[in-house]
């Protein structure tokens, strides 16, 4: 795998994404990151196909969103998806969101995802080939420069 985000996922701002602020709501932001991480799961085929096939999937467990900058109503998107760090079981990964015309940072989201078994609705390991990709990946990742916003929390006001 080369040294390079994951580049799987365009999406357009529809007109019902819009709230009375005349920009993207706050609730399609992460429906948008989380169809940039269905792309990603699909890539390593831990995606829908999986789940109906093998009773396997990827549970969200741990979201951060940040937002830099607004997108309104025709706006193409593109996401860029960096895998921070994988384990027997739980999968880190990193997106951001851009405009895909003018290049600015519009939103990241941050995910930490477990691996499940449906009929026993708990943690299970990878099967070994999927572990070894989601390994090769962070590999790859890591050579990059971490995204700044990895890693961070809301803070408190005041305390």
């Amino acid at each position: 795998m080369t040294a390079a985000p994951l580049d799987l996922h365009r999406a357009t701002v529809r007109p019902e994404w819009i709230d009375y602020n005349g920009h993207m709501n706050v609730a399609y932001y992460l429906l948008a990151f989380d169809q940039a991480t269905d792309a990603v799961l699909d890539r390593f085929a831990i995606g829908r196909h999986y789940a109906e096939t093998q009773q396997r999937s990827m549970f969200v467990v741990d979201a951060h969103l940040t937002y830099a900058r607004e997108v309104t109503e025709g706006d193409p998107l593109r996401f860029a998806s960096w895998l921070l760090g994988a384990d027997g079981k739980r999968l880190h990964l990193f997106h951001e969101m851009r405009h895909a015309e003018d290049g600015f940072l519009a939103a990241t989201a941050e995910f930490m995802l477990v691996h499940v078994d449906l009929s026993q609705r708990r943690a299970v390991p990878f099967a070994e080939p999927v572990a070894a990709a989601l390994s090769a990946a962070v590999r790859a990742h890591a050579a990059l420069p971490r995204p700044p916003q990895a890693g961070r929390a809301v803070r408190s006001i005041g305390g």
